[in-house]
């Protein structure tokens, strides 16, 4: 509802059409996505205690995941490159965040993840599964799926995961270089409160950030179990249902632009 609400808001009210709410609408939609891949089936198996995915709706949450996963990442990438323009090039920002410029970026967000996902589908899908079909997790996850194959990852699925991670590892050297540039910049700032708006608005970024980037590698990176613990659950969730939950209310509603668009929209 946060999410929807944001998109709704930013949609119609003329005040917020800037490139920094034009990102935070395509970063609420994809947050809407990336939550409704997983938890809406995770909550249904509960009610219903039929533990049981098929292969076709297996394929699509892993696509899904994979496309609004990477989507996300990118976003969060070009989100403090548009901080970067406004607190370091502040004459120049209409010029770099231009209409053209902005879909170009939200555009090539959606093409990586697009990509990321056939190529992680595709790869993964052809290699035989003959163990135990039981997945370790309550959604569809590579790693636990690799723990199903007859035989070793194919030459494509070891060629995406590298792919997918050096293009990760690229999006977080960019946004280390972009925090680098405006940390560096927001002390020469003659005024106070232009400090600390600049500072406060980058914060929030910076935490989900994190949070989000931490609990992925940790999940995806650490071996996995045939038994999953507590622990791998709660951290599969804190990257699944937390980061989407949290933005709108760090991103939007603790902002002042939002707090006066929703309260004209409520009058």
């Amino acid at each position: 509802m946060g999410n929807l609400l944001i998109i709704f808001i930013t949609a119609i009210d003329k005040c917020l059409q800037t490139p920094m709410w034009f990102f935070l609408k395509h970063l609420s939609f994809i947050d809407l996505c990336f939550i409704s891949v997983t938890v809406p089936k995770s909550i249904l198996t509960s009610l219903t205690h039929r533990n049981f995915i098929s292969i076709t709706e297996c394929a699509t949450q892993i696509y899904c995941f994979i496309l609004f996963i990477c989507a996300e990442l990118s976003l969060l990438t070009v989100v403090p490159y548009d901080r970067h323009a406004a607190i370091c090039h502040p004459l120049q920002y209409e010029i770099l965040m231009n209409r053209g410029a902005c879909l170009q970026m939200a555009a090539a967000s959606w093409v990586s993840g697009n990509l990321a996902g056939i190529m992680h589908t595709v790869s993964m899908f052809s290699i035989p599964f003959c163990k135990a079909s039981v997945l370790g997790q309550f959604f569809c996850d590579i790693p636990h799926l690799l723990k199903l194959c007859c035989t070793q990852p194919n030459l494509a699925e070891i060629g995406s995961i590298i792919t997918t991670t050096i293009w990760g590892l690229g999006c977080f050297f960019c946004m280390v270089t972009s925090y680098v540039y405006i940390f560096s910049t927001v002390p020469k700032m003659p005024s106070t409160e232009d400090r600390s708006k600049a500072f406060f608005t980058c914060l929030p970024h910076l935490i989900v950030t994190m949070v989000f980037v931490t609990t992925a590698c940790f999940a995806h990176v650490k071996q996995t179990c045939d038994t999953p613990s507590l622990i791998d659950l709660l951290v599969s969730v804190f990257y699944v249902a937390v980061p989407p939950t949290l933005n709108p209310v760090i991103y939007s509603f603790r902002n002042k632009d939002m707090k006066e668009a929703l309260a004209k929209l409520l009058r």
